[in-house]
């Protein structure tokens, strides 16, 4: 049996894990916060507030954080010395995590509908934030897009559709646009949250009533699993050598119950696996 080690608990909804130098970052959504977590020590810094739910970040490739500010609609760079600017207007409010490929095209997904203020349910969608701050819809119809990743040879995203249980990806044009829609993986009851990719093009996904995280193959077969005691956000591949599987994870209380998770349960976990990461996230 592997050891999966607590590197932070006592925190609230923990989403959006990703490893950038030699720090893990992640977005406490309950507290408006994006963490900073040295693993080694346990240090943390708190690099950026924003009043939001949800808040997903990832990295472009100059080096500076995006942040949605999803109550906002709007896309948000954290500067080098941490002021927050307006990277792109998205429009509406709604949006859910973000993925930057190694052209600095940014993919933002959205739910169609909220089931939290008891909206009809409508499917969701990806749009392309380009580096011109240009936006468009790439995508549509997907059920509850959640998490994203590019493929390490940045030809393929893969998005987690989590009411239908499956990933599906499409390919990603020179302009960024996508294409030749497909399924994946077919994941049975698995519930797809946040995802990323290793060396071997498998796809690790974090799954929040399954309480687990899952490795799986194109086509959905299973290779690996690491079984939690609380709903699984959002993993994500680092460490000095990308072998050590970050995750982020709660005590899930339901789509319409206040704070969505059991305040103070959010953790910061950490096991290692054999198979590096690659790709983005």
């Amino acid at each position: 049996m592997r050891e999966v080690r607590t590197l932070l608990e006592g925190r609230g909804l923990v989403e959006s894990p990703r490893w950038h130098g030699d720090r893990l970052y992640f977005s406490d959504w309950t507290a408006g916060e994006v963490v900073a977590l040295d693993p080694e020590d346990g240090r943390t810094e708190v690099v950026a507030r924003v009043a939001s739910l949800p808040l997903c970040t990832d990295r472009h490739p100059d080096g500076d954080m995006l942040i949605v500010s999803s109550a906002d609609g709007l896309l948000l760079r954290r500067e080098s010395g941490g002021s927050l600017t307006t990277y792109a207007d998205l429009g509406r409010p709604g949006w859910n995590d973000i993925v930057v490929d190694g052209r600095g095209n940014a993919y933002v997904d959205r739910a169609g509908s909220d089931p939290v203020r008891g909206e009809a349910f409508e499917p969701g969608s990806v749009s392309l934030v380009t580096p011109d701050g240009s936006v468009r819809e790439v995508a549509d119809d997907i059920a509850f897009p959640n998490g994203m990743a590019v493929t390490p040879d940045g030809s393929t995203l893969i998005v987690a559709d989590s009411y239908r249980h499956a990933l599906v990806a499409f390919g990603i044009g020179p302009d960024g646009a996508l294409s030749d829609r497909r399924v994946w993986a077919g994941l049975g009851e698995g519930t797809p949250d946040g995802i990323c990719v290793d060396a071997r093009n498998a796809v690790w996904y974090a799954d929040v009533p399954g309480r687990c995280c899952v490795r799986v193959a194109e086509g959905g077969a299973v290779l690996d699993r690491v079984d939690l005691d609380r709903g699984g956000f959002a993993c994500v591949l680092g460490g000095h050598d990308r072998r050590t599987l970050f995750v982020v994870a709660a005590a899930w209380r339901g789509m319409t119950e206040p704070g969505l998770v059991t305040p103070g349960s959010g953790r910061v976990l950490a096991v290692r696996v054999e198979v590096p990461g690659a790709g983005r996230p």
